[in-house]
Protein backbone atom coordinates (compact mmCIF):
# COMPACT_ATOMS: atom_id res chain seq x y z
CA UNK A 1 0.00 0.00 0.00
CA UNK A 2 2.89 2.30 0.58
CA UNK A 3 3.43 5.40 2.66
CA UNK A 4 0.12 7.08 1.75
CA UNK A 5 -1.89 3.99 2.64
CA UNK A 6 -0.11 3.67 5.97
CA UNK A 7 -0.81 7.33 6.72
CA UNK A 8 -4.53 6.90 5.96
CA UNK A 9 -4.66 3.79 8.14
CA UNK A 10 -2.87 5.68 10.91
CA UNK A 11 -5.41 8.50 10.73
CA UNK A 12 -8.31 6.03 10.85
CA UNK A 13 -6.85 4.29 13.89
CA UNK A 14 -6.57 7.48 15.95
CA UNK A 15 -8.90 7.53 18.86
CA UNK A 16 -11.01 10.54 19.72
CA UNK A 17 -9.07 11.03 22.93
CA UNK A 18 -5.76 11.29 21.03
CA UNK A 19 -7.22 13.81 18.57
CA UNK A 20 -8.61 15.93 21.42
CA UNK A 21 -5.30 15.78 23.30
CA UNK A 22 -3.37 16.89 20.24
CA UNK A 23 -5.91 19.65 19.53
CA UNK A 24 -5.66 20.97 23.10
CA UNK A 25 -1.85 20.83 22.94
CA UNK A 26 -1.83 22.82 19.72
CA UNK A 27 -4.25 25.34 21.22
CA UNK A 28 -2.01 25.75 24.27
CA UNK A 29 1.03 26.38 22.08
CA UNK A 30 -0.79 29.05 20.05
CA UNK A 31 -2.22 30.66 23.19
CA UNK A 32 1.21 30.69 24.86
CA UNK A 33 2.74 32.39 21.82
CA UNK A 34 0.04 35.08 21.90
CA UNK A 35 0.52 35.65 25.63
CA UNK A 36 4.28 36.00 25.18
CA UNK A 37 3.75 38.47 22.31
CA UNK A 38 1.33 40.59 24.37
CA UNK A 39 3.72 40.53 27.35
CA UNK A 40 6.57 41.71 25.10
CA UNK A 41 4.34 44.52 23.83
CA UNK A 42 3.73 45.66 27.42
CA UNK A 43 7.37 45.37 28.47
CA UNK A 44 8.83 47.13 25.42
CA UNK A 45 6.10 49.72 24.92
CA UNK A 46 6.11 48.88 21.20
CA UNK A 47 3.15 47.64 19.16
CA UNK A 48 5.58 45.28 17.43
CA UNK A 49 8.50 44.33 19.71
CA UNK A 50 10.22 42.23 17.03
CA UNK A 51 10.57 43.03 13.29
CA UNK A 52 12.42 41.53 10.35
CA UNK A 53 14.63 43.67 8.10
CA UNK A 54 13.14 43.18 4.63
CA UNK A 55 15.52 45.16 2.41
CA UNK A 56 19.19 46.05 2.07
CA UNK A 57 18.65 49.75 2.81
CA UNK A 58 20.40 49.52 6.20
CA UNK A 59 23.48 47.60 5.07
CA UNK A 60 26.16 47.14 6.21
CA UNK A 61 24.74 47.57 9.75
CA UNK A 62 21.66 45.39 9.30
CA UNK A 63 21.21 42.93 6.49
CA UNK A 64 18.07 41.55 4.94
CA UNK A 65 16.76 38.80 7.19
CA UNK A 66 18.08 40.20 10.47
CA UNK A 67 15.59 40.34 13.34
CA UNK A 68 15.45 43.59 15.33
CA UNK A 69 14.23 43.93 18.89
CA UNK A 70 12.41 47.20 19.53
CA UNK A 71 11.76 49.32 22.59
CA UNK A 72 9.73 52.51 22.79
CA UNK A 73 10.26 54.85 25.72
CA UNK A 74 9.29 58.44 26.40
CA UNK A 75 12.90 59.59 25.98
CA UNK A 76 13.39 62.05 23.13
CA UNK A 77 14.40 60.56 19.81
CA UNK A 78 17.94 61.55 18.83
CA UNK A 79 19.77 61.78 15.52
CA UNK A 80 21.70 58.58 14.90
CA UNK A 81 19.14 56.24 16.46
CA UNK A 82 17.68 53.46 14.36
CA UNK A 83 13.90 53.51 14.41
CA UNK A 84 11.11 51.45 12.90
CA UNK A 85 8.23 53.53 11.60
CA UNK A 86 4.94 53.27 9.75
CA UNK A 87 4.02 55.56 6.92
CA UNK A 88 0.39 56.44 6.25
CA UNK A 89 -0.82 54.37 3.31
CA UNK A 90 1.83 51.63 3.67
CA UNK A 91 1.36 48.32 5.45
CA UNK A 92 4.97 47.30 6.02
CA UNK A 93 7.07 49.17 8.60
CA UNK A 94 10.43 50.65 7.59
CA UNK A 95 13.75 50.37 9.48
CA UNK A 96 15.95 53.47 9.02
CA UNK A 97 18.24 55.84 10.91
CA UNK A 98 17.17 59.25 12.22
CA UNK A 99 19.33 61.89 10.49
CA UNK A 100 17.62 65.09 11.66
CA UNK A 101 15.49 66.05 14.63
CA UNK A 102 13.28 69.14 14.48
CA UNK A 103 11.64 70.49 17.63
CA UNK A 104 8.55 72.60 17.11
CA UNK A 105 8.86 75.84 19.07
CA UNK A 106 5.11 76.22 19.61
CA UNK A 107 4.35 72.73 21.01
CA UNK A 108 7.75 71.29 21.89
CA UNK A 109 6.91 68.16 19.87
CA UNK A 110 9.75 66.52 18.00
CA UNK A 111 9.63 65.65 14.31
CA UNK A 112 12.27 63.44 12.72
CA UNK A 113 13.72 62.83 9.27
CA UNK A 114 15.07 59.38 8.44
CA UNK A 115 17.34 57.74 5.88
CA UNK A 116 18.51 54.23 5.11
CA UNK A 117 22.27 53.88 5.64
CA UNK A 118 22.61 52.34 2.17
CA UNK A 119 20.32 54.89 0.45
CA UNK A 120 21.45 58.00 -1.40
CA UNK A 121 18.89 60.48 -0.05
CA UNK A 122 16.52 60.95 2.86
CA UNK A 123 13.13 59.22 3.17
CA UNK A 124 10.83 62.10 2.22
CA UNK A 125 9.92 60.25 -0.98
CA UNK A 126 8.79 57.28 1.14
CA UNK A 127 6.58 59.37 3.42
CA UNK A 128 2.93 60.08 2.64
CA UNK A 129 2.26 62.69 -0.04
CA UNK A 130 3.16 66.15 1.27
CA UNK A 131 4.69 64.81 4.49
CA UNK A 132 8.17 66.16 5.25
CA UNK A 133 8.75 64.80 8.77
CA UNK A 134 7.73 61.83 10.90
CA UNK A 135 5.85 62.53 14.11
CA UNK A 136 6.11 60.42 17.25
CA UNK A 137 2.95 58.44 16.43
CA UNK A 138 4.63 57.12 13.27
CA UNK A 139 7.51 55.59 15.27
CA UNK A 140 6.92 51.98 16.39
CA UNK A 141 10.13 51.68 18.35
CA UNK A 142 13.90 52.03 18.53
CA UNK A 143 16.21 49.16 17.66
CA UNK A 144 17.89 47.90 20.84
CA UNK A 145 19.28 44.57 19.61
CA UNK A 146 19.31 42.15 16.71
CA UNK A 147 19.76 38.54 15.65
CA UNK A 148 21.44 38.13 12.27
CA UNK A 149 19.79 36.04 9.53
CA UNK A 150 17.05 34.49 11.74
CA UNK A 151 14.32 36.42 9.92
CA UNK A 152 15.01 34.61 6.66
CA UNK A 153 12.45 32.00 7.72
CA UNK A 154 9.75 34.69 7.62
CA UNK A 155 11.01 36.16 4.34
CA UNK A 156 11.10 32.78 2.58
CA UNK A 157 7.61 31.84 3.78
CA UNK A 158 6.25 35.21 2.64
CA UNK A 159 7.94 35.24 -0.76
CA UNK A 160 7.46 31.54 -1.48
CA UNK A 161 4.09 30.56 0.06
CA UNK A 162 4.34 27.01 -1.30
CA UNK A 163 7.11 26.34 1.24
CA UNK A 164 4.81 27.51 4.04
CA UNK A 165 2.07 25.10 2.90
CA UNK A 166 4.53 22.22 2.57
CA UNK A 167 5.81 22.84 6.12
CA UNK A 168 2.28 23.10 7.52
CA UNK A 169 1.31 19.88 5.72
CA UNK A 170 4.41 18.07 6.94
CA UNK A 171 3.82 19.21 10.52
CA UNK A 172 0.18 18.19 10.27
CA UNK A 173 1.15 14.71 9.10
CA UNK A 174 3.74 14.46 11.85
CA UNK A 175 1.15 15.34 14.50
CA UNK A 176 -1.43 12.98 13.07
CA UNK A 177 0.92 10.01 12.68
CA UNK A 178 2.65 10.41 16.03
CA UNK A 179 1.27 8.17 18.74
CA UNK A 180 1.69 8.41 22.49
Amino acid sequence: MGWLGETVDSIKSLQIRQVLTQGVSLGMIVTSALIIWKALMCITGSESPVVVVLSGSMEPGFKRGDILFLHMSNDPIRAGEIVVFNVDGREIPIVHRVIKVHERQDTGEVDVLTKGDNNYGDDRLLYAHGQLWLQRHHIMGRAVGFLPYVGWVTIIMTEKPIIKYILIGALGLLVITSKD
